[in-house]
């Protein structure tokens, strides 16, 4: 069924004239006459058989009605215009399509574009999010970057590359330690324990990587995505299992704090999908050597010497309470992590 739609050309002159508040200045940005303005909003209110400019003083305004409908117009002209930016980019356009899973996209990502901005002011980065592991490869993009638990056959047409593996341990609010502390293992027992059902086993493989597999929580709250989960934690509902690099703006803003910093287990490793055929433009190029140098950086900032005291700390407070060190931690080196395969387990196409 063929679409009923007004002349376009007269609502693109519509739309200017309403943001504008002045046909003199639509006709001015567009370079046409004052005449051709009005001949065009004529054009549209025949259409639409209402009327759109009322003659105020000396100027034409736009009625309620007109300033309502110019804001739908103008929203789907953006539309138009993002389309025809991702999809129909020319070699020379200096625009970066990135398409990322919303946890790292919010966490990670988004807050350090900035710094890649500063360094090239001149490129344009469209981020758009996906929830599955599928979605992504039904859009145009330029990059992608994805949870790797497997190789993947569709995979194959893409040049892959490792961003991080992230280092997973208890995060918690400040708020909530404030009022229920966590000084010991046993102390875990006390909380809520907050789980997502796309990162399977993750409370369990760090239970056991800590030495106490058969420890329970007051009770357990599941939600379906790991970015939900971690907003339920910042708000203080109960302690989560966390990663880094990806929430260190958060540890970094006091949102959230490390109850074990010294007991972690292997996350979720995060790579960079390039289509084999696209144009590695120079944008392109830039964007993923910045992108691997500020994963590198992240990772770098999580080194031993910063948490060392409260490692220390720590570790003898469960010697003394066990009477020996944990299995997984080496007193001699009380930031050495465990490592836990298990962490790897993912549901195929979860969402994050």
């Amino acid at each position: 069924m063929a679409r009923q739609l007004p002349p376009l050309h007269a609502l693109r002159v519509f739309e200017t004239a309403a943001r504008a508040e002045s046909l003199s200045a639509a006709a001015q940005e567009l370079s046409i006459t004052h005449g051709a303005v009005s001949r065009q909003i004529a054009l549209l209110e025949d259409w639409l058989g209402q009327t759109l400019f009322v003659r105020q003083g000396q100027r034409n305004v736009a009625t309620d009605h007109a300033r309502a409908f110019a804001a739908e117009i103008s929203a789907a002209f953006d539309l138009i215009g993002d389309a025809a930016l991702r999809f129909g980019k020319a070699p020379q356009t200096r625009v970066v399509r990135v398409n990322a899973q919303t946890t790292l996209a919010m966490h990670w990502l988004i807050a350090r574009l900035p710094e890649f901005h500063a360094a090239h002011p001149d490129v344009q980065v469209v981020v758009t999010t996906s929830s599955s592991g599928d979605t992504a490869f039904r859009a145009g993009f330029d990059v992608a970057i994805r949870r790797d638990p497997a190789s993947r056959p569709e995979w194959q047409a893409y040049e892959k590359t490792v961003l991080f593996t992230e280092r997973a341990t208890v995060v918690a609010a400040p708020p909530l330690l404030e009022a229920l502390p966590v000084r010991r293992l046993k102390d875990l027992a006390k909380h809520t324990f907050v789980a997502t059902q796309t990162r399977v086993g993750a409370w369990e493989d760090w239970l056991s990587a800590a030495g106490v597999p058969a420890l329970r929580p007051v009770r357990f709250h599941r939600f379906d995505h790991y970015h939900v989960s971690l907003q339920a934690v910042v708000d203080g509902l109960g302690l989560g299992i966390g990663s880094m690099p990806t929430l260190n703006r958060e540890l970094a803003a006091g949102r959230l704090t490390l109850p074990f910093p010294e007991i972690q287990v292997d996350g979720a490793t995060y790579v960079t999908l390039v289509p084999r055929d696209a144009d590695k433009s120079k944008p392109l190029r830039d964007f993923l050597a910045w992108l691997h140098a500020a994963a590198s950086a992240d990772l770098a900032a999580n080194v031993e010497a910063k948490v060392e005291t409260k490692v220390e700390e720590k570790v003898e407070e469960k010697v003394e309470e066990k009477g020996k060190a944990p299995a997984n931690v080496d007193v001699r080196h009380p930031a050495r992590r465990a490592t836990s395969p298990a962490t790897r387990r993912t549901r195929a196409g979860s969402a994050e």
